[in-house]
């Protein structure tokens, strides 16, 4: 039953990375926040998790190790009219490109649909297997 935990873990971790993509998205344009500047793209790190299997064998999941700021300047946008601009008229903007998240984004879809699938696959063959018993 351990596949289960794996297949669990790893669902759980490309949610979480699903949602730190959305709000990177939603918050684009994002130029003030409560720290006082534009809101600073964020990242998921993955680290392995042990699960606990049999001593014959060493299984591992997934999980959130931490979620990281980008360390990239933000972009700045000369537009004088915006309320946030500073005295020259520069608008500091995230740094967040929609595009290279909407890539993110269907990656991590794709790692989740991955793990559903070999979820699905293992209780078709516990299935089996439970048919096989009562034969």
């Amino acid at each position: 039953m351990d596949i289960f935990k794996v297949s669990a873990t790893a669902l759980e971790a490309q949610r979480v990375r699903m949602n730190t993509i959305a709000s990177n998205m939603a918050n684009a344009q994002t130029t003030k926040t409560e720290a006082g500047g534009p809101y600073i793209r964020k990242d998921v790190v993955f680290s392995t998790l042990p699960i606990n299997s049999k001593p014959s064998g060493k299984l591992e999941g997934v999980r959130v190790r931490e979620i990281v700021e980008d360390n990239k300047p933000p972009i700045t946008v000369y537009d004088p009219g915006h309320p946030d601009a500073d005295e020259n008229g520069y608008v500091s903007m995230p740094n967040i490109n929609v595009i290279e998240e909407m890539v993110n984004m269907m990656m991590a879809l794709r790692a989740y649909e991955a793990n559903v699938r070999a979820f699905n696959v293992s209780k078709g063959m516990f299935q089996k297997a439970l048919e096989l018993g009562r034969v």
